[in-house]
């Protein structure tokens, strides 16, 4: 999600760029360096809860022995969601940290600003967190790895229920302007095909820098719309889902993943105010009863009441970082005692379906040199005013 910045994208984008090709230098020492830029501070603060989890992963993975006997070095710094800010510490970690690979690095236009840079110096660019198309081009940005189902499938799948349970429904959607935003408003339209012109009434954006989003809310109301597709972030998700309500406006309300946290965006909306709202999950909800039991749930508690105690136990975004940081650590492992560049970008390459402990039912990790992105699944889910409960199958993608 874009900040309005001072400098324009195509200048941050030549900055980015602007350096030559280093050499991709192998990890020799006994530890594995891994950069990444977080928005601790800022308009995304929210979110820097991930790198707060992945963190403790890592710290997990060390007491353990590390990975072929090499400890993990994560150096997470805080850009305040400001992209002049993550081309700067990306570079640092890069030529003067020599960390082996970018990680999880949070949010499209920080990393869209980095992605050039990155894959021009052949540094492993792994999991940005988000979903945007960009991080599924093999050919065009062959070292860059996405993570999580891209927001244009999101989209669609959101477009096939809504053209089942509503077929003559009229539909509002509020989006960020932005890539991700653009993104949402592509894949809506692509998922409803003939009938977007006449089911889509109302289309409003919001700008990062708002205060609220009150008056786009009233006017989406005030379209007529039924179906509501809150395409918002964090807390302009919640405000959305708060002025909804208190306008006493009750249509069949879509919130996107990134913004489907209970701790983050409901709680904060009210809960009985979120009761109904449709979202997609590809992990396990911890507010979910239904988990109390499973293996894998009881895994993430145990590792999050020793290693991560203060952290939020009703938070997905703690399941989110656990997650990932999972996920580049089965990379670490495929890579054997080399942790080259070169041999860090093969093994991303060379996932076959990874079972993690708190993805959904059936998902698994599995990538290829033609596809970047692991997980390419989710389930619709519902909220019942306590926590997400999922419905239907596994759509998307191929597992």
């Amino acid at each position: 999600m874009d900040t309005p910045l001072p400098l324009s994208r195509r200048k941050l984008l030549t900055l980015a760029a602007a350096s030559v090709a280093l050499p991709a230098r192998a990890q020799t020492s006994s530890e594995i360096l891994i950069g990444q830029t977080m928005p601790y501070s800022g308009p995304a603060s929210s979110y820097g809860v991930i790198g707060r989890a992945e963190a403790a992963y890592f710290e997990k993975v060390n007491a353990e022995g590390g990975i072929a006997g090499h400890k993990l070095r994560f150096l997470s710094q805080d850009d305040g969601y400001s992209p002049p800010k993550t081309v700067e510490q990306t570079r640092r970690l890069v030529e003067q940290e020599k960390v082996a690979m970018i990680f999880g690095t949070f949010g499209t236009p920080t990393n869209a600003v980095i992605r050039k840079y990155l894959n021009a110096a052949k540094v492993p660019h792994l999991f940005p967190t988000g979903g945007a198309d960009q991080w599924d081009d093999p050919k065009g940005a062959p070292w860059t790895f996405g993570w999580q189902p891209n927001y244009n499938t999101e989209m669609r799948i959101y477009a096939a229920f809504v053209l089942a349970e509503r077929p003559q429904g009229k539909i509002g959607i509020l989006y960020q302007n932005d890539d991700v935003g653009r993104d949402n408003l592509r894949g809506l339209r692509q998922g409803l095909g003939a009938a977007a012109d006449r089911m889509i009434v109302k289309q409003v954006s919001y700008e990062s820098t708002d205060a609220t989003v009150d008056s786009q809310v009233i006017s989406l109301r005030e379209s007529g719309a039924d179906v509501f597709f809150n395409a918002a972030a964090g807390k302009f998700a919640a405000q959305a889902i708060r002025r909804a309500s208190d306008l006493g406006w009750k249509p069949l309300q879509i919130v996107s993943n990134y913004s489907s946290s209970v701790a983050a965006v409901l709680a904060p909306a009210g809960l009985d105010k979120s009761k109904g709202i449709v979202s997609t999950q590809f992990q396990k909800d911890p507010n979910d009863p239904h988990w109390r039991k499973d293996a894998g749930y009881l895994e993430w508690l145990a590792w999050m009441d020793k290693h991560y105690p203060q952290g939020d136990k009703t938070d997905i975004f703690n399941v989110y970082g656990y997650l990932s940081a999972q996920t580049l650590v089965e990379v670490l492992k495929l890579c054997g005692k080399d942790f080259s560049r070169e041999n860090v970008r093969h093994a991303a390459e060379s996932l076959q379906r990874v079972e993690l402990p708190m993805l959904m039912p059936g998902i698994t990790l599995n990538t290829s040199p033609t596809r970047h992105v692991p997980i390419r699944q989710l389930y619709l889910i519902r909220f019942d005013g306590a926590s997400w409960q999922a419905f239907g199958d596994a759509k998307g993608g191929a597992a």
